[in-house]
């Protein structure tokens, strides 16, 4: 029998509704955008019942779709933009911005395959079909020289609909990401994209740029070719699965963290995190003389003095990180690994923001996938406090988030809000098979996840 394929049926170009004379300049790209230039887009999208309302249309709804990403766009018009790069000879270096003209702007892809709901929900692992209901597969965000910067995908399966978005890690981060998200889902349900009118919505973008103090506002990479900077990712062959933590799970869990600690500072999520690293740190048997290292994403914008609007379009995010020893780690108890965590965090402040900015300005680089994690952590991302329930499109509350093929390797955990809310979680972890195989019967991981504490 033939496996189920993803087949497009159209794909076309959408741009912003009203286009002010703001939205045609360029715009100059932060230190936190510009190390983002070998990274994958982001891809996350939302899975829904098809409605089982017979006057339902797919043609209408997607020409919906269409209208009132049109009238989102206008208020994040980057999105509909291209990356352009300038080459200058003293000193030899470039420019990479965001230029608007000449940009088609943001592709919307309509296909469909043979699979249901429940084919995708119910395998123990997230089938990797999943990975082909979002567009710009492997791309990074060079790319989007030549690809646009959103895609939107809406996959058509027996029983369900999957919108599915990628946008470029050099343009937004995953605040700015489910910002936009929920700014499209609020215009698509006022309706009022059906006039002629330029829609507001209740939290508009901050389109300009933060760079430091004294900055040149066009930061260059010292580069003259993209050879010397391009590094495409390589993901191994991974598992990949949710998990689901209720709500009294994670109250039990910050609970026993806390008293072991004598605090009431650690968050759930810090605690989670601090279980997840130890449950793999123990799936990979490392010799207990090896370092490992926890990663957490971190916003940067309340942590900055001024702080930057939480509405800030682009990137202001950090990578926290707790370390010890495979031995320390499991020796101690989680509420010890959690701790590190916290400390991590607590330390993350303006001061230790803007040095890594002011270092960056005078010596200018960019990530390198390769490079950046080591098999013996963990990385993880996203957060459970974005709204991604909310999104509903008409279709009423998605059943799941899923995400596609970008930025994922061995050790990457993927935080998301649990669907019934609460302070609930879902917990994507990938692993190698392997790794995953001994972490999914791990005792203490198990535990946590069934209550049992």
């Amino acid at each position: 029998m033939e496996a189920p394929t993803v087949k497009i049926i159209s794909d076309c170009f959408v741009k912003p509704k009203f286009v002010s004379e703001e939205a045609k300049k360029p715009i100059y790209l932060s230190p936190w955008d510009l190390v983002m230039v070998n990274v994958n887009y982001i891809q996350k999208g939302l899975l829904f019942h098809r409605p089982e309302n017979q006057d339902f249309s797919i043609t209408t709804f997607l020409e919906k779709l269409k209208d009132s990403l049109s009238a989102t766009l206008t208020h994040f018009h980057p999105l509909a933009a291209r990356l352009a790069t300038v080459k200058q000879q003293n000193p030899p270096s470039i420019v990479v911005f965001l230029n608007p003209e000449n940009s088609p702007g943001a592709r919307f892809i309509h296909s469909v395959v043979n699979l249901t709901v429940a084919e995708i929900l119910t395998p123990v692992d997230v089938p990797v079909i999943v990975q082909s209901f979002f567009d710009h597969h492997k791309a990074i965000d060079h790319d989007g020289h030549e690809m646009s910067l959103l895609s939107i995908q809406v996959t058509e399966l027996t029983d369900g609909i999957f919108i599915g978005c990628s946008i470029n890690h050099m343009v937004v981060d995953g605040s700015s990401y489910w910002h936009f998200f929920n700014s499209w889902s609020e215009v698509f349900r006022s309706k009022a994209y059906k006039n002629g009118d330029l829609i507001p919505i209740s939290l508009p973008p901050v389109i300009q740029r933060w760079i430091p103090e004294g900055s040149d506002p066009i930061l260059t990479l010292p580069f003259t070719h993209e050879d010397e900077f391009i590094d495409r990712p390589y993901a191994p062959l991974l598992r990949e699965r949710i998990f689901h933590f209720s709500s009294a799970s994670l109250s039990k869990l910050k609970a026993k963290v806390n008293s072991e600690c004598n605090t009431t500072k650690i968050s759930s999520l810090k605690a989670l995190s601090a279980v997840v690293w130890r449950c793999v740190t123990r799936a990979r048997r490392l010799p207990a003389d090896r370092e490992t290292g926890c990663r957490l994403a971190f916003n940067n914008r309340r942590r900055l003095s001024p702080p930057l609007p939480e509405t800030y379009l682009g990137n202001s995010i950090a990578a926290v990180r707790g370390t010890a020893t495979a031995g320390e780690l499991l020796d101690h108890g989680v509420g010890w690994a959690a701790w590190r965590l916290h400390e991590a965090v607590v330390n993350h402040d303006d001061r230790v923001i803007r040095e890594f900015v002011d270092s960056w300005v005078k010596n200018p680089f960019v990530y390198k996938m390769s490079r950046l994690f080591d098999a013996n952590s963990i990385q993880m991302g996203s957060s459970p406090r974005f709204d991604m329930y909310g999104n509903e499109f008409g279709l009423g509350k998605g059943v799941a988030v899923l995400s596609g093929y970008a930025n994922k390797f061995d050790g990457k955990v993927t935080l998301y809000e649990g669907r019934e809310g609460g302070g609930s979680m879902d917990l994507e972890v990938c692993l190698l098979p392997e790794n995953m195989a001994a972490f999914e019967c791990d005792e203490e991981f198990m535990n946590v996840l069934n209550c049992l504490l």
